[in-house]
């Protein structure tokens, strides 16, 4: 009796470990990105440029990343709203979302881009000098490998919400 409960436990604790490891496959692994955007612009006033990178996991939520921004010219709309040509030093993510619906120029149709291994939709506090560690800006951006907006001139890559949208370096690993 004692050799069959030895040689049941091995295959116990290789299914266990099957089981165990099932959800964290299935979730996926940690997609890595960087980017560099100039021009980002769109909407009636305003215009910024955007860099930085770091980690995500789309199926658990987990996400750390940042960067540098700067406001290229006045924005008067949206979340960067009183951002001033030459202001802006900083971003880091407040939080990882799965989705968001967004316009490049707030004039075309409405399009909804989704977090995946190629694509990430981050809320993001934005810092200008002088602010400290208190955010100045929150606004909803976009980073992707791929064209976000086929609709619109150019391959779009990078959207921050009520600027605009530009093409970019953008490089995702996973």
């Amino acid at each position: 009796m004692k050799m069959k409960i030895m040689a049941l436990v091995p295959a116990v604790l290789a299914s266990a470990v099957v089981l165990i490891a099932s959800p964290a496959w299935a979730a996926g692994g940690h997609v890595g990105f960087g980017f560099n955007a100039r021009g980002i612009s769109g909407f009636p006033t305003g215009a910024a440029f955007l860099t930085g990178g770091g980690s995500y996991n789309p199926g658990t939520g987990f996400v750390k990343s940042a960067g540098g921004f700067r406001c290229t010219s006045d924005v008067r709309q949206g979340p960067l709203n009183g951002c001033l040509k030459g202001q802006g030093v900083r971003w880091d993510t407040a939080e990882l979302r799965p989705s968001t619906t967004f316009t490049c120029t707030g004039a075309e149709p409405v399009k909804t881009e989704v977090t995946d291994k190629n694509t990430v939709v981050l809320l993001a506090d934005f810092y200008r000098a002088g602010d400290g560690n208190d955010e100045s800006f929150t606004a909803l951006m976009i980073v992707s490998a791929d064209d976000i907006a086929p609709d619109i001139p150019g391959i779009q890559k990078v959207w921050i919400q009520g600027v605009g949208c530009a093409p970019a370096i953008a490089h995702f690993s996973s």
